[in-house]
């Protein structure tokens, strides 16, 4: 007969099927409606963060911001008249003052009569009120330039959302439309994702996923490359789970992803949870009344045949069960036998050196 001997280094591994996806994907589309004139990009092909994708009819639209560009010039001119007309009444008021100041000193020596004086000074006060008016006109001004300058901005903003560009570096996943189709705003064009946000999302049973945490080391092997597994760590667990399958979302991202992915692929993943240093490990076929961990198996002490009430700890994933109590020292666990087993029977070990 067959028995049990101790192993060192065994990994205790949690198993999980999902699906390779990506962390960043993003719908693109337009904020605007119109007619698809430029197509920059098709399924497959890499893009740069703000390189142009696609473009929409925008002649409308560019006739627009060159009317708000040809207004605030306008504005612009104007303003810069009635700085020159504040310029022109400061001098002129100045003139005023000093004729008025000469024409009262002459009143007062009466080689002018009053009349002529109060005139010079009526018409300073009025050269006053033309500079204040000149001064009002360029505020006025200033604010016409800052809203057509501030038109101009709204313009060439709505022409700007004409052209469709690549948020991030990615690869497009998907393209929708032609060239010629007439577009919705919000319309998906493009589907990109980022290749280095690439993880695979496994759905792992809640019974056994108590002992997944983050960080824990895990492989991946996709449908496609069965023969290469790939290492990976634990990168997220969803506090929600799934209500209906019972099943914990766990994200696993690949240490050296490979360069092409496929979404959607489907992929096994083992989570390492632990590692026995050294443990006795038997096959759940061997053991008898299992109960989640206790149960009982045949043993071979000082030669004979026996059964004992044994104590479980950790499950391997192919079925093996970690001994962690209730085995008499020097005895050993049963996990093969020629014949039928009945206690008290002599026993002979395959392996050992016969009496």
């Amino acid at each position: 007969m067959v028995v049990a001997q101790r192993e060192r280094d065994v990994p205790i591994e949690v198993f999980g099927l999902g699906t390779v996806e990506a962390r960043t994907i993003s719908d693109l589309g337009f904020e605007v409606a119109g007619t698809l004139v430029v197509l920059h990009g098709d399924s497959g092909d890499a893009v740069s963060k703000g390189e142009v994708l696609a473009e929409l009819q925008s002649r409308e639209q560019m006739a627009r911001v060159t009317s708000a560009r040809a207004a605030a010039a306008q504005a612009r001119a104007n303003a810069a008249q009635a700085g020159a007309t504040v310029a022109r009444a400061n001098v002129a008021l100045r003139q005023k003052l000093a004729i008025s100041e000469r024409r009262e000193e002459l009143a007062r020596r009466g080689a002018v009569s009053s009349e002529i004086s109060e005139e010079a000074r009526a018409a300073f006060e009025i050269a006053q009120a033309d500079l204040v008016l000149a001064e009002s006109a360029v505020d006025v001004a200033g604010e016409n330039v800052r809203q057509a300058e501030a038109l101009v901005q709204v313009e060439e903003a709505r022409l700007a959302k004409y052209t469709l560009v690549a948020p991030y570096s990615g690869v497009i996943v998907a393209r929708q439309r032609d060239l010629g189709s007439m577009l919705n705003p919000g319309e998906t064009l493009y589907t990109i994702a980022d290749p280095a946000s690439i993880w695979v999302l496994a759905y792992v049973d809640e019974a056994k996923s108590g002992e997944i945490a983050v960080g824990q080391s895990a492989t991946v092997t996709l449908r496609s490359n069965p023969s290469r597994p790939l290492a990976a760590r634990v990168a997220r667990i969803d506090i929600e789970s799934d209500r209906v399958n019972e099943e914990r979302r766990v994200y696993v991202k690949c240490e050296a992803c490979p360069d092409d992915f496929h979404l959607g692929e489907q992929a096994e993943v083992r989570v390492t949870v632990a590692t026995l240093e050294d443990a006795l490990l038997v096959p759940m076929a061997a053991v008898r009344e299992y109960a989640g961990n206790t149960g009982k198996a045949w043993i071979v002490a000082d030669g004979r045949i026996g059964e004992a009430a044994l104590t479980f700890g950790k499950k391997t994933l192919d079925g093996r069960l970690e001994v962690v109590g209730g085995l008499p020292d020097g005895a050993a666990v049963v996990t093969e036998a020629a014949g039928r087993l009945a206690a008290g029977r002599r026993a002979r070990i395959a392996g050992a050196a016969s009496p």
